[in-house]
């Protein structure tokens, strides 16, 4: 009797943000070790379906950087980073589209269908949705976006269907560029209005002291980011990760978090539980 009591009592909690969020646009972000953990990934799908069926409008940014790697690896093409954001000559953006596209994106659409959602695989370049420029010369093919098509978006979760969505761009000319999967997540939350926007990443959040797990910081505000990025304790991919943040607040996304995504489940129970996950960042 007492496991029921303790299910009805989860339902109860998650009652009011149910409600909360109901026909709302939750932008999730996923990459990271989450992608290649068959359970993790496993999971991550449920939820996306569950929010959907719950009545909430779920949008899909990926990255596929392990796969990425794990193919350049294979070709003997070497990995390099310049602060947070790979260096993408031409040939690596070949492998990029034929990892995000031909393979990552692919497989997540057939996993949400196969659970009984309607997903729709997309890269930026469908639609014109990522409209970019490069970034500079210093990071080869990497692009920076200039205008995202949130209208198109928005008719696909009002049809209820999943976008599913690629991280590369076009410019003009159709010239490919590969965009930051954590930057791609932001300008979507903001084109097309999102109320929550998840950042699912291989750690708890942002941290006082990076090497410390003890030191999570459950809530920040942006002049706390700016105090964090100064003293160097926010460095690496997390800087591209943590500038996304303030940017989609900036934009007027009211509910941006940072949440472990190696932990099952993770996005319900930032969505649906009191106590929550990971960082909210505010403004």
């Amino acid at each position: 009797m007492s496991d029921i009591a303790n299910k009805v009592e989860t339902l109860m909690e998650a009652m009011p943000y149910l409600q909360k969020y109901q026909g709302k646009i939750i932008v999730i972000k996923y990459g990271g070790n989450a992608m290649i953990n068959e359970e993790l990934k496993d999971a991550v799908m449920h939820d996306v379906v569950l929010l959907k069926l719950l009545g909430m409008k779920p949008v899909l940014s990926h990255g596929g950087g392990p796969g990425i790697n794990k193919m350049l690896e294979k070709l003997d093409i070497p990995v390099e980073f310049i602060e947070g954001l790979r260096y993408t000559s031409a040939d690596i953006m070949r492998v990029v589209e034929m990892v995000l596209v031909g393979q990552v994106n692919t497989e997540l659409v057939g996993f949400i269908n196969k659970l009984g959602g309607k997903a729709v695989g997309l890269s930026g370049v469908s639609g014109d949705i990522y409209h970019c420029h490069q970034r500079d010369e210093v990071h080869g093919y990497v692009g920076d976006i200039v205008s995202v098509n949130g209208d198109m978006l928005r008719d696909m979760c009002l049809e209820d269907y999943i976008p599913v969505i690629a991280s590369i761009g076009a410019d003009e000319n159709g010239d490919g560029y590969n965009i930051n999967a954590d930057i791609a997540a932001c300008e979507i939350g903001g084109a097309v209005g999102a109320d929550k926007l998840l950042f699912l990443t291989d750690i708890d959040g942002i941290r006082s002291d990076p090497n410390d797990p003890s030191t999570l910081i459950p809530r920040i505000d942006l002049a706390g980011i700016k105090k964090l990025m100064d003293s160097g304790a926010i460095s690496g991919g997390m800087i591209p990760k943590v500038q996304s943040c303030v940017t989609a607040v900036r934009k007027g996304i009211k509910h941006v978090n940072i949440v472990n995504g190696t932990i099952p489940h993770s996005i319900l129970v930032e969505l649906f539980t009191v106590k929550g996950v990971g960082t909210l960042i505010t403004e």
